[in-house]
């Protein structure tokens, strides 16, 4: 089994906004999301997630609602706010710049957190 790349602090919200731009998600769905787009280097736990997740939202860059998942099950999807999508835009916020330069973003932020 490969090793498994330990994150930076900080890193798990850049990770979640990037899981969440293409369209709205669960927890679990970003969980999914974020494994797929490291290619299984990053495999994050739900004890973990759930606080970034809140803390997004908390900062106006997640939104939250609740609907139901494809199992019929009444679930809180998460969607990038307008202020959220202005951070993720290209050439509007750090973290285009930080996953192009990162590709993925398994390596340290350095000076663009």
């Amino acid at each position: 089994m490969p090793e498994r790349a330990q994150i930076l602090p900080g890193t798990l919200d850049l990770l979640s906004l990037k899981a969440v731009s293409l369209g709205p998600l669960y927890g679990y769905g970003i969980l999914l999301r974020i494994e797929q787009i490291s290619h299984g280097a990053l495999l994050i736990e739900q004890g973990a997630l759930y606080p970034a997740l809140f803390r997004l939202v908390r900062q106006g860059l997640l939104k939250a609602h609740w609907d139901t998942s494809e199992n019929n099950r009444r679930t809180k999807f998460y969607e990038l706010t307008t202020a959220g999508r202005k951070r993720f835009a290209p050439g509007g916020g750090r973290l285009e710049l930080f996953f192009h330069r990162k590709n993925l973003g398994v390596a340290t932020l350095g000076s663009h957190l």
